[in-house]
């Protein structure tokens, strides 16, 4: 590695689409810069260098990185840009074309960047000679590379798997990602240690398809929980989106049992349509949804319940539709992550006939927004007048404070800095229109 006095006083922006398995990762790299000599700036800055994690998620997506990298190039024409995610992975030469582009690198490449910046160095190659890509194939990434960054509050984010096995229609994410692999227990461990030490309470656990942790070994996601739940000065741990075939009963259990492990669960199920969903090519029906909603709900009745939900894919007729509306509406769940489906090419969902029309998808999307809201609202009302343990955030930049209580409902509370990365007892004594924010009363 070259000395990080040779970089000087080199600088670097850093910019990150899609999920908070990219946010973990960017983290990682720039504590890597970091250790270069290449300090992190923020946007109006004027950086040397400027780096993009990438999401490839949907045709949006795309087009979100797309106008980034031209925006930055126009602003900050003097800069590098490097390019790297799920985005490059899936269309390095359509990346490298781009205004200001000078690095594209894959998805199992990040932690690399910081290497090849030093190697760019090292053979005084100048932005002219144009744009170097790196890019592992993806049915040869088999490295998995740790991560975990402190979020804008108090949570950390804690990397455990990439990649999946999974292959569902509409995705292009294990083209993106790769086969699905995972870190160690041991060394997972060491990470939420040292999160501890450095004052965190809170840890998000992250992944491609977290629940397929330990595939190919002896140890599973369950061990790694139990694990987790062992180590001390850690307060909270949230699971993030796990899919419904793999969240186990035991799962489920040991968060009820589990003083750590809070009363929250991402569950995606993109489809209440038995139809749709065999046609997505998903691992389970509605019946088995269902008993997992409901076997929570028994052992966790506060418990709050997000489910991902995709409207418009191709085969979902005005009778499959209706059907999967239905289904939602009868879950006691709290919240819908509703996402319009996008064509992805090279995916499988392409072959089904019945293409649903844009202003229909977008009609959609409206219906099961609206029974979202309705859900949200009625599941926070009921906890308006109680008394909920709630994580203080550090103040914002006008002054005002807010948190999270242990079943995920956000709560703002008056102005009290010593509380900061502290759980407080909060009386929630009024919720937004909305449903999505409500006000709290710290109890003395």
């Amino acid at each position: 590695m070259i000395d990080k006095d040779t970089f000087g006083s080199r600088t670097a922006l850093f910019h990150t689409f899609g999920c908070k398995l990219n946010f973990a990762e960017t983290s990682t790299v720039a504590r890597l810069f970091a250790s270069r000599g290449i300090q992190r700036v923020h946007d109006g800055d004027t950086p040397d260098y400027i780096v993009i994690n990438s999401c490839s998620v949907t045709d949006i997506a795309d087009k979100k990185c797309r106008q980034a990298i031209r925006s930055f190039a126009r602003r900050y024409p003097e800069a590098e840009i490097i390019v790297t995610g799920c985005y490059a992975q899936l269309k390095p030469d359509e990346v490298a074309a781009l205004p200001g582009v000078t690095i594209v690198a894959g998805s199992d490449r990040k932690l690399e960047l910081a290497d090849y910046l030093d190697r760019k160095l090292a053979e005084g190659v100048s932005p002219e000679h144009g744009c170097s890509t790196f890019v592992t194939p993806t049915k040869d990434i088999r490295k998995f590379s740790p991560s975990c960054s402190r979020g804008d509050r108090t949570r950390y984010f804690l990397k455990v798997q990439d990649g999946c096995d999974y292959y569902c229609s509409y995705c292009t994410i294990p083209m993106a990602r790769g086969r699905s692999r995972s870190g160690s227990i041991d060394e997972i461990v060491a990470q939420a240690r040292a999160v501890a030490a450095e004052g965190g309470k809170e840890i998000v656990i992250t992944g491609v398809n977290i629940g397929d942790f330990g595939k190919g070994r002896e140890d599973s996601f369950l061990d790694l929980c139990r694990r987790l739940d062992d180590v001390e000065g850690i307060e909270r741990y949230r699971i993030s989106s796990i899919e419904p075939n793999l969240l186990t009963d035991e799962i489920i259990d040991f968060v009820a049992s589990s003083r750590r492990f809070m009363p929250h669960f991402h569950i995606p199920l993109q489809s209440g349509s038995d139809e749709v969903l065999r046609l997505m090519r998903r691992r389970y029906d509605t019946a088995l949804f269902r008993h997992k909603i409901e076997h929570i709900r028994r052992v966790m009745p506060d418990a709050f319940i997000g489910v991902d939900l995709i409207v418009g894919a191709r085969g979902e007729t005005q009778e499959r539709f209706e059907e999967s509306r239905a289904f939602v509406e009868s879950l006691p769940i709290s919240r819908l992550h509703v996402f319009t489906y996008s064509e992805r090419p090279g995916t499988r969902a392409l072959e089904i006939d019945h293409e649903v029309s844009q202003e229909e998808k977008h009609r959609r999307t409206r219906i099961m927004l609206a029974v979202s809201e309705k859900k949200l609202k009625d599941f926070t009302s009921k906890f308006i007048g109680t008394v909920r343990p709630v994580l203080v955030e550090h103040p914002r930049h006008d002054g005002s404070m807010a948190g999270f209580t242990d079943n995920y409902l956000r709560v703002n509370i008056a102005q009290t800095p010593e509380l900061s990365n502290t759980i407080a007892d909060v009386r929630l004594t009024s919720m937004s229109p909305e449903g999505d924010e409500s006000e709290g009363e710290v109890q003395r």
